[in-house]
């Protein structure tokens, strides 16, 4: 037998069997895969605290009763339309406002501040396009009627590292049960429609309780801290408070509460961690 010769027409011995699109496609690499999985689960997560919800810190006490420093809150994201606010740093991919509607008076709001140092806030829908807005002695005058202000029983809150006597002043500082607390005066609003909540009422300041009237434009709410004496909002003009608020503005309603700490917690010390959790406040609504 003569020696063997490979012709041209003969599949090379490594080849045979193997078709040649997956002997010429190179091997996806490891780190590849990795990276691509990782710009989908980033893109996910865009798309879903864009539209769908967005968590939320609350760091200042604009909003107490209801709200305390440290608390962490889920906005959902769908109530009032999308903007441009809508998106991570306002990214100006959306005209206008789409999907729109209108909040409800005594809607809890998350939106995007006015002005250069523009910033994400948590304020209560008061007035809607249209309304009038006055304040009275310190009580609420919507349309020219009153609402009900109701003297209930003091606010009493523990002085904590993310709330302490820096937060209260000398005033208002008490002892609950052999602890340093902050105490102030209470009081339950009910709006046109049943909407109710609790307000504070520090003290006597003429230019948070007695103002002018105010007509909300048309695009536009008039929205106030729940803690009236120490919430920079629509009753003040920039730089001092914000004015009104066009909706556009508006990024999403407060929905829940999902966490709260009382700013106790060090990163080294994991105990404490739970030490600092406020669980009672986890889970509660608007």
């Amino acid at each position: 037998m003569g020696p063997f010769v490979m012709t041209p027409s003969d599949p090379a011995p490594e080849t045979v069997g193997v078709p040649a699109t997956a002997a010429a496609t190179p091997a996806r690499s490891e780190t590849g895969e990795t990276l691509r999985f990782l710009l989908k689960l980033a893109l996910v997560v865009l798309i879903f605290r864009s539209f769908i919800l967005a968590p939320f810190s609350i760091p200042s006490e604009s909003m107490l009763p209801r709200l305390l420093i440290g608390d962490y809150l889920f906005v959902s994201k769908w109530n009032y339309g999308y903007s441009r606010w809508s998106l991570p740093g306002g990214v100006p991919l959306i005209p206008g406002r789409i999907f729109g509607s209108t909040p409800t008076r005594g809607d809890v709001v998350v939106f995007r501040s006015p002005g250069p140092e523009d910033h994400d806030v948590i304020k209560r829908v008061i007035g809607l396009p249209g309304d009038t807005v006055q304040m009275r002695g310190g009580q609420l005058v919507l349309n020219g009627k009153p609402i009900p202000k109701q003297r209930i029983a003091d606010f009493v809150l523990p002085l904590t590292p993310n709330f302490d006597d820096r937060h209260c002043d000398s005033d208002f500082r008490d002892v609950a049960a052999g602890v340093p607390v902050c105490r102030y005066r209470r009081y339950r609003e009910t709006l046109p429609g049943g909407k109710s909540y609790a307000v504070l009422d520090q003290r006597d300041i003429p230019e948070a309780d007695d103002t002018g009237v105010y007509t909300v434009p048309v695009g536009n709410v008039f929205l106030m801290g729940d803690n009236r004496d120490d919430s920079a909002d629509s009753r003040f003009a920039s730089p001092i408070g914000m004015g009104y608020i066009p909706m556009e503005r508006i990024e999403g309603r407060a929905l829940v509460t999902f966490f709260s700490t009382d700013g106790s917690a060090e990163w080294l010390k994991p105990w404490t961690w739970v030490s600092a959790a406020r669980l009672d406040r986890i889970g509660e609504g608007f």
